[in-house]
């Protein structure tokens, strides 16, 4: 009786473990995925700082300068390997559930296997004593045989039951092997690269130790030379939201409201607005192709610990000649032209600004309407480093917002 009951549970078993392990799986290859992802956008990153950086070698980069490339490719190798770290782990993961899966189903086959030959045994052995009919034939009444006949088609489909749970269970079994060598094959690639992006680390941080050597030795100038560029860069925000306030004012008075800080929008701009909010996390880069060099907010300088860096938008660097595109739809709000630095575009999205700063040529003017992806300039390359980096924000009336957010994801 109870074996008979563990009979009509086993395909109800059986048929859950089946539901489980793909969703397992499924959630595991997604996060694999994920993770694949990351690692290649990471190896684009590191080619772009080597194509952009360090291709070639000027005599005129301060150590500072070269420092701070360096720095540079060190966090991006750095965020690499603990990428593929995970990597490796999760392969581990996969692999001992596989292990332990093939182990389970390597059991339960036996115990299919061990069952149903115990059955072939007792079928044999049932029709050497009593023939079908005669099982029948023997019975009291029609009652009677009409039971055993349904317990015979029982009995037979039951056993067609045993033989096609253990062809699933051989199929799967098969199944999980093949997955098996795949992972482990796919774990040893990850390892290898691993191996080889964990050299060219260590190549580099002695690279970097060795500047940074240098920089120690005449610490008082190189931190004279970092404060005096964070003086510049504020004196330049400064000369921003001051411009900022200004053609906010011209708008408000055109519009015959005055006295305001914020932008009196009209139903078009709310519009305009509206849209790009929409599209937060879903805006083009100001730059098609490009590596961030600064990020947004106050950071600690990587060297000298006890100064901060400031910074009100995103330094994004590319090849010579890159152009600076919009993100969104809008109207050319100013174009500003400085003694001291180079043109910056400002674009109006209702009560949202872009910036685009460090451009050595102009395509717009004051005025005009831009669609996304247009391109609005050239973005200036410097002779000493050979760096040509684009300096973008974004402000919400004269208040600055981190840009990150923003922008789609690469």
């Amino acid at each position: 009786m109870k074996k008979t009951f563990f009979f009509s549970l086993y395909p109800i078993l059986f048929f859950i473990a089946l539901l489980c392990w793909p969703s397992l799986s499924t959630a595991q290859s997604a996060k694999q995925k994920e993770l694949q992802q990351r690692q290649e956008k990471l190896q684009q990153e590191i080619k772009q700082i080597n194509k952009l950086f360090f291709e070639v070698k000027r005599e005129s980069k301060s150590v500072l300068e070269r420092l701070e490339d360096m720095d540079q490719k060190v966090n991006a190798l750095q965020r690499l390997i603990r990428v593929s770290n995970q990597q490796a782990n999760l392969y581990t993961r996969e692999i001992d559930e596989n292990l332990k899966s093939i182990a389970k189903l390597r059991s339960d086959l036996s115990s299919l296997k061990n069952e149903y030959a115990d059955m072939i045994k007792r079928s044999y052995k049932s029709k050497s004593e009593q023939s079908r009919i005669m099982f029948l034939l023997s019975s009291e009444d029609f009652l009677q045989a009409y039971k055993r006949m349904q317990y015979m088609k029982q009995f037979t489909r039951h056993r067609r039951k045993q033989g096609e749970q253990i062809s699933a269970k051989t199929e799967e079994l098969q199944l999980l092997n093949i997955d098996l060598k795949e992972k482990k094959k796919e774990k040893e690639a990850v390892l290898a690269e691993n191996k080889k992006t964990q050299k060219q680390l260590k190549d580099d941080q002695k690279q970097q130790q060795d500047l940074i050597a240098v920089l120690k030795k005449d610490q008082n100038r190189y931190v004279s030379e970092i404060r005096s560029k964070q003086r510049e860069s504020d004196r330049i925000d400064s000369q921003l939201k001051a411009l900022i306030a200004e053609a906010i004012a011209a708008s408000n008075k055109k519009a015959g409201k005055t006295g305001s800080k914020t932008f009196a929008l009209t139903p078009a701009d709310k519009i305009i607005a509206g849209n790009f909010v929409a599209n937060k996390g879903r805006l083009p880069w100001p730059i098609e192709k490009g590596v961030v060099t600064r990020s947004y907010g106050v950071q600690q300088h990587p060297i000298f610990k006890g100064n901060t860096i400031r910074s009100n938008g995103l330094r994004i660097a590319s090849e010579k000649g890159a152009k600076a595109r919009s993100i969104f739809d809008g109207e050319v709000l100013q174009v500003q032209v400085q003694k001291r630095g180079n043109p910056k575009v400002l674009i109006r999205h209702g009560n949202y600004i872009s910036v685009y700063g460090n451009l050595q040529k102009v395509f717009v003017k004051k005025g005009d309407k831009i669609k996304a992806k247009q391109e609005i300039g050239e973005v200036f390359t410097s002779r000493s480093s050979g760096k040509t980096e684009l300096y973008f924000s974004v402000f919400k009336e004269s208040s600055t917002m981190n840009p990150s957010p923003w922008l789609a994801s690469k």
